[in-house]
């Protein structure tokens, strides 16, 4: 049954580790954004030593699960390459990487949307690579992308409890060990879930409502 005086006593507990959890979410996804334009800009190389490896790689940890990638940074990286990472800053990386691979597409379908013209009047204004890519191309893909940016970074707030296996001390981890301390756990998780509500529907609402007036200058500008 449902205690509601418990559920008040675990409460500050469990909102003092939000931004623990915030902070792995937002430094995963700055992390992912970092990485994911290079490796698009890799996989549209015309040399295939380059292309073809990155290609390799994106789709290795895109078919591979998360909390194995983890795993490997906490326990296979100290014992094969001596490298030893916090759990944080390990939890931190493995969502870089591994979302980095999906907003890699994201970039890279926002570069091909760029119209053919505008990679042609570069030629004809005698612009470099790269001052095409800086002046042209990129100022004009990456907007567009901002919207589903936002949904992966949303997605990657909700990944967090993933962090709990390799002992972050985030939302769900919070709630198991108040969980284990008092054999109550239906007011912890559900608790936990109720925070999580609560912080992504209006991050989910923003998102939208960027992506609805994105929509509506790109329709005025096209006019």
């Amino acid at each position: 049954m449902w205690d509601w005086g418990y559920a008040n006593s675990i409460l500050p507990k469990l909102l003092e580790v939000i931004p623990t959890t915030l902070a792995s979410a937002i430094l995963g996804f700055i992390l992912a954004c970092l990485l994911g334009l290079p490796i698009a800009l890799a996989r549209r190389s015309s040399k295939k030593w380059i292309a073809w490896p990155v290609a390799a790689f994106s789709e290795f940890i895109r078919s591979t699960p998360l909390l194995i990638q983890l795993f490997v940074l906490v326990f296979v990286f100290p014992q094969s390459f001596n490298i030893t990472l916090s759990p944080f800053l390990a939890g931190v990386i493995g969502l870089g990487l591994h979302y980095s691979t999906y907003l890699s597409e994201v970039y890279r379908s926002g570069i091909d949307s760029v119209p053919r013209g505008q990679w042609e009047a570069s030629i004809a204004l005698n612009f470099n690579k790269l001052r095409t890519w800086l002046r042209i191309v990129l100022p004009q893909s990456i907007p567009p992308t901002i919207p589903v940016m936002g949904n992966y970074l949303i997605v990657m707030f909700k990944e967090t409890p993933t962090l709990s296996a390799i002992t972050v001390v985030e939302l769900l981890m919070t709630a198991k060990v108040i969980g284990s301390a008092s054999f109550k756990y239906v007011e912890a998780f559900t608790l936990v879930g109720i925070i999580f509500l609560v912080l992504s529907y209006p991050s989910s609402l923003l998102v939208r409502a960027l992506e609805r007036r994105m929509k509506r200058n790109e329709r005025r500008g096209i006019a």
